[in-house]
């Protein structure tokens, strides 16, 4: 039991850990165009990750100015040449990058500096290698999201921390390989998503729990726990499994900023609830109703992730399939340890009542940071 407490405490604790406060992986796009032996590359870099990195916030009003961007894009140049080295087969290739800062855009989440550069090969090759060394060193939860496209067709790589060398190959790939990548992506969002985590972690701790007389008392047997996280489960699955169709179909669009502060709103009714609960057995209708904004936050990603969309209903089937697996994977772990623990006070008052608090001000966070585009914590 001390062993089962142990593992409870420590997936918690995972999940509360610092990079908890970031409600979105810290991203970079790279879009690179290869012809022959020769390549153009553009850069979108967020501007907040630069400032970091930086520091190009002259005056110190904790906001950045296109003056302030233009004033470093020499250093902003050079920060990110020297992190980036393509290969073409085994041989590295000639990068030059603009010491101009093209541009700002905006992304999902941000503004971010637009990079443009050159690169030449010794020769062409089916197989481009990227060497990705940007923020590792600061911020080890970045990602660069990659984008290669060559005679006609288009692959896409994720570059991290743990894998800073992603290879695209245009030879022999075929559409179990894209369907797979789209399905890893799914996976990735998932667990790199805090936000749609918590929602669901504040959803499944009451689940080996019954209501009773003011008080919560343990199930008998697993079979009713079983019930109600499929119930929840299916509920959450159907209701952003609807609204990321809609979105990514163009069918209905919302504002980022509304959506991201409607997920962090979802995710602090589903802690309260379970500190002053209002609803006691239709908790699968509040996992439908909240899970709708989690929905458009699914299909923010897909859009930056910038897929294959040659298919639409494939890529949405593997993303939506990836999210699924990695959600589901998340309940395996968590009921049965749940169970196993649901009659201690340690579950009871700490995991439930401490974890749902826990919850409640992370959310609180977000959704202030988020609906009056604050930065509390950094």
């Amino acid at each position: 039991m001390k062993l089962l407490l142990g593992l409870v405490a420590v997936l918690f604790v995972t999940l509360v850990a610092p990079d908890v406060l970031a409600h979105k992986p810290s991203d970079s796009y790279l879009s690179i165009t290869m012809t022959g032996a020769s390549a153009a590359g553009r850069w979108d870099i967020a501007v907040r990750d630069l400032d970091h990195a930086l520091d190009l916030d002259a005056d110190g009003d904790a906001k950045i100015t296109w003056g302030e961007i233009q004033a470093r894009a020499a250093d902003v140049s050079a920060h990110a040449s020297s992190r980036l080295v393509l290969r073409s087969g085994t041989s590295a290739c000639t990068t030059t990058f603009q010491p101009a800062i093209e541009g700002v855009v905006e992304h999902s989440d941000g503004a971010y500096a637009v990079l443009r550069f050159g690169a030449t090969c010794a020769a062409p090759s089916s197989v481009l290698s990227i060497d990705y060394h940007l923020f590792f060193d600061v911020d080890r939860e970045h990602r660069g999201l990659v984008r290669v496209e060559a005679g006609g067709a288009t692959r896409t790589t994720t570059a991290t921390a743990t894998r800073t060398t992603a290879e695209v190959s245009f030879e022999g790939a075929s559409r179990f390989a894209s369907f797979r990548k789209v399905v890893h992506e799914g996976v990735l969002h998932i667990w790199q998503g805090y936000d749609h985590v918590l929602f669901l972690f504040a959803l499944l701790l009451p689940s080996v729990l019954r209501r009773r007389q003011g008080g919560w008392s343990a199930v008998e047997d697993l079979r009713p726990a079983v019930g109600d996280v499929l119930r929840i489960v299916t509920a959450f699955t159907v209701s952003h499994s609807i609204t990321l169709t809609l979105a990514a179909l163009d069918v209905v669009t919302l504002p980022s900023r509304l959506v991201e502060s409607a997920i962090a709103a979802s995710v602090v009714l589903a802690a309260v609830n379970n500190l002053r609960p209002v609803l006691r057995q239709d908790r699968w209708a509040a996992a439908f109703l909240l899970g709708l904004m989690h929905g458009f936050g699914f299909s923010a990603t897909l859009a930056d992730l910038d897929l294959p969309r040659s298919d639409l209903v494939s890529t949405l089937f593997g993303f939506n399939l990836g999210v699924e697996i990695g959600q589901v994977a998340i309940v395996l772990v968590f009921v049965p340890l749940a169970f196993a623990a649901r009659r201690t006070g340690a579950y009871q008052r700490v995991a439930l009542v401490g974890g749902s608090a826990t919850i409640l001000a992370l959310a609180t966070v977000w959704l202030v940071e988020r609906a009056f585009e604050l930065r509390i914590i950094s």
